[in-house]
Parts: structure tokens; sequence; C-alpha cells
């Protein structure tokens, strides 16, 4: 309960899952709250995207943006707080779920649709973290237009860290991708694009070891020779190497996790504790496959399943 409000339902997190979920909650009219910090997760950080149907290619914040607007337009209760803790009561023999807020804000519902989604990794190396917003960057969306002509350097080889090389292209002199492994293992499409522009060069088989500079990021250290030496020079790094889900809101409430640290859901996308489902990038749902639109789909099963819960329960 917010205040006088009864909600029958809480949703941690507004990006494509809980966005999506909100909508599907909405037209089966359960009342509902969402509490997230900020809209739009890490979606809203992609440079394009090119596999949402509907859409050939849209800004991440765009696509996002017209979630937001259509989550909206059904007038669900949104709180812009962080959710800090969530206890379990009992009341007439059915559990319930008080959610603490970082505003001081409490409020109570018998379900709770958990979508955390995930933060970006670290290296853990020597300079990191004293140049961190002095050339040293997490997402190349939000940073990449203070590096227009110059030279920068992305780590990772997977898919985003494509999509950063490929967004910072456009701008940057020159783009060294830097990966541990001897291929990249993005989507072919994206690796194509990376190979083919004459702005990007390919550093395989190499580690940072450390980010060099006084005031701001002048170069990195490799831990094997590039075309002669172990230095780079470099005015930006932009670290692109996956990320760690956010399940510290239902960890703490004994919610079980699977091996990658993300909440375990069953086909319903419910977790062990009755009441509580779970669906984008910090569950299990989709074997990890982090897109989109699988969070989407996760969201809306989420939203059906809580709705079956509280029918069950004679809640609504």
């Amino acid at each position: 309960m917010a205040g006088n409000k009864q909600y029958k339902l809480i949703i941690v997190g507004a990006g494509p899952a809980g966005m999506t979920a909100s909508i599907y909650a909405s037209r089966y009219k359960i009342p509902h709250l969402i509490i997230s910090p900020k809209i739009g997760g890490a979606a809203a950080e992609a440079h394009l995207v090119e596999n949402w149907p509907g859409e050939k290619q849209i800004k991440g914040s765009d696509l996002m943006n017209k979630f937001w607007e259509h989550a909206q337009s059904y007038h669900p209760d949104f709180w812009q707080e962080e959710a800090k803790r969530l206890e379990q009561t009992t009341e007439g023999g059915l559990r319930r779920f008080k959610i603490l807020t970082s505003g001081g804000k409490t409020v109570e519902a018998p379900v709770v649709i958990f979508t955390g989604g995930t933060q970006f990794k670290r290296l853990s190396i020597p300079g990191e973290q004293e140049l961190l917003g002095r050339g040293v960057s997490y997402c190349a969306t939000c940073d990449g237009g203070f590096f227009k002509d110059k030279v920068v350097a992305v780590i990772g080889g997977a898919n985003s860290a494509i999509m950063a090389c490929m967004e910072l292209a456009q701008l940057a002199k020159h783009v060294y991708i830097i990966y541990r492994s001897n291929e990249l293992k993005g989507e072919p499409v994206w690796i194509d694009r990376a190979k083919e522009n004459y702005q990007v060069t390919m550093v395989p088989e190499t580690n940072v070891t450390k980010i060099i500079g006084e005031k701001k990021v002048e170069k990195i250290e490799l831990d094997k020779e590039f075309q002669g030496n172990k230095e780079l020079a470099v005015d930006g790094v932009f670290i692109e190497i996956g990320v760690t889900p956010l399940v510290e809101l239902v960890k703490e409430a004994k919610a079980d996790l699977d091996m990658n640290g993300a909440v375990k859901i069953d086909e319903r996308r419910a977790t062990n504790i009755p009441g509580i489902f779970a669906a984008g990038d910090a569950s299990s749902g989709s074997g990890g496959f982090r897109q989109i639109i699988t969070a989407s789909s996760e969201g809306a099963i989420a939203a059906r399943s809580a709705f079956e819960y509280l029918k069950e329960k004679s809640l609504i």
C-alpha cells in the first residue's frame, strides 16, 4: 500500500521486460506500481537496434521511449527510485511483499515481478577507476561524442563491444578493438561490418593490463606486443566485457540463483518464492540470450503468470 492505494503487483525495473510486464498487467487490469531509478535499462544505451520486428533500424533510446509511451498510455503508477529492500510478511495466511525504496517510501503487494537488469563488468586493472570519466567509459552511446576525431580503444569481443566499436568509428579518427580470444564472438553481420571498416583495427589474443594517464587517458598497456610495442596511445577506453545481473533485492529474500548469478525461473517466469516472478537480463530465462525481444516476451509471460496467480488466490 502506498498512501491509501492498494496494489496487487509491484514491478521492479523499467527496461524492456519491466515495461512490457506493465503493458500486459494494465491489459489484465491489475493495479500495479513500477519502481525504477531509470527508464529503458541497458537497452536505452544501444547505439542501433536492428533486430526489433517492425523497426529496420532504431536507436535504443528511441525504442525505449516508444516502450515507455505505450506503458504510460495505461497510466500505471511509477516511482523513479531504487528498490532497496524486499521483506516478506504473512497476512491472513497470504504471503505479501513489502519493498522499501531509496527515497524512504514503502509499498506492499501480494505479487512482485522482478526485472532488475544488469551492470557493466569491470576489468579491475590499474587506472580504470582513477580515470573513469576522464577517458574511461562503459557506454559508447553516452560518451562517444567526446571523442570526435580522436583515437579510442574498445575492450571486449562480443556483440556489445563490436556495436560500440562501430558507433565510435563514426566519430573517432581510429578505433582499436582489443579482445582475448583469436576471433570475435558477436553476430556475423556486426563482425563483417567491423572487419570491413578501414577505421577499425583488430587486436586479438591480447589483454589490457593498465590504463595510463595523468589527468586523462593517454595510453594503454598490453600484455603482449602489438605492431612492435606493448603500449598504444589512445584518448579513450571503452570497456565492453559483459554484465553482472543485479539481483541483490531478491537474493536477500532467498531467491535461487543459477551458476551465472541470475535469478532462476521456470517456464512461467516464477522463482522459488511463491508470488515473485522474474524476467529479462537478471533472470535465467532464454538461456542467457539477452535481447530486447526475449526480455519483452519474458515480461509478457511474467505478467500473465502474475494474473493467474492472483486469480488462483482469489485476489482479482
